[in-house]
């Protein structure tokens, strides 16, 4: 299993501003990793995209003064700070402290999180649910940071398969629960829009971890839950 210095493997040098002290003690971000660990100023960046938007604005034959163009360097540069903000997301800070002892050893999963993401390989968007479970060890996080450690992974240049990994790591490195599994189901841009153009095709990964990968019956019991429809 790889260790919380691993999460951000692959990722750019400018990309990793995370904390270097980890939810328990284990390095993260660019020091760990040994990358450069000098970030381009938050205008500087802005300033950066702007330019290059306007590059490609006149690459493609357009005209980035026309009116309804004139701002759009600026609309992409912002959106790109969204889009890519878990970059920036300190893992110690999303926890907050909301991992608590509890004396619980069933089954605790979060199905039907949706998320958005960008594909590393054409910078369009894909997006989709996560629907993720674990077997307590003594410990449990509070709800809704399961949806944001989703969201922390998501909102970077990804692939599927490596974001479903890490989600799953990341919650078998703060935990250390009994198991972990991610089923993660999305529809990828890249795939619909150009290239194949196969618009239905929809794309699972999962990763599973401890009982969840070792034991059939728990692996059942959780593709089973994340099969059944909600009562309407």
């Amino acid at each position: 299993m790889k260790t919380m210095s691993h999460l951000n493997h692959d990722l750019p040098p400018f990309a990793l501003t995370t904390s270097t002290h980890g939810i328990n003690g284990h390095a993260l971000g660019h020091e760990a990793d040994g990358q450069n660990s000098e970030l381009l100023a938050p205008g500087e960046a802005q300033a950066a995209i702007e330019g290059a938007v306007r590059q490609i604005l006149e690459a493609i034959g357009e005209d980035p003064e026309r009116q309804g163009l004139l701002r759009t360097p600026t609309r992409v540069a912002h959106a790109y700070a969204e889009l890519t903000a878990g970059y920036t997301t300190d893992p110690v800070a999303l926890i907050n402290d909301a991992v608590f002892d509890v004396d619980y050893d069933e089954m605790v999963l979060v199905k039907d999180i949706d998320f958005f993401s960008l594909c590393e390989h054409h910078l369009l968007p894909f997006m989709g649910r996560a629907h993720v479970a674990y077997i307590p060890n003594g410990k449990v996080i509070g709800l809704s940071k399961i949806p944001r450690i989703v969201e922390m992974f998501a909102r970077r240049l990804q692939v599927q398969e490596r974001m479903t990994l890490q989600i799953a790591d990341f919650l078998q490195e703060t935990l250390q629960p009994q198991g972990v599994a991610v089923v993660v189901e999305g529809q990828h841009m890249c795939a619909a829009m150009r290239g194949v153009k196969k618009a239905n095709a929809r794309m699972t990964t999962s990763a599973m971890l401890g009982s969840f990968k070792h034991n059939p019956q728990t692996r059942g019991e959780f593709l089973d839950h994340i099969a059944r429809q909600p009562h309407r």
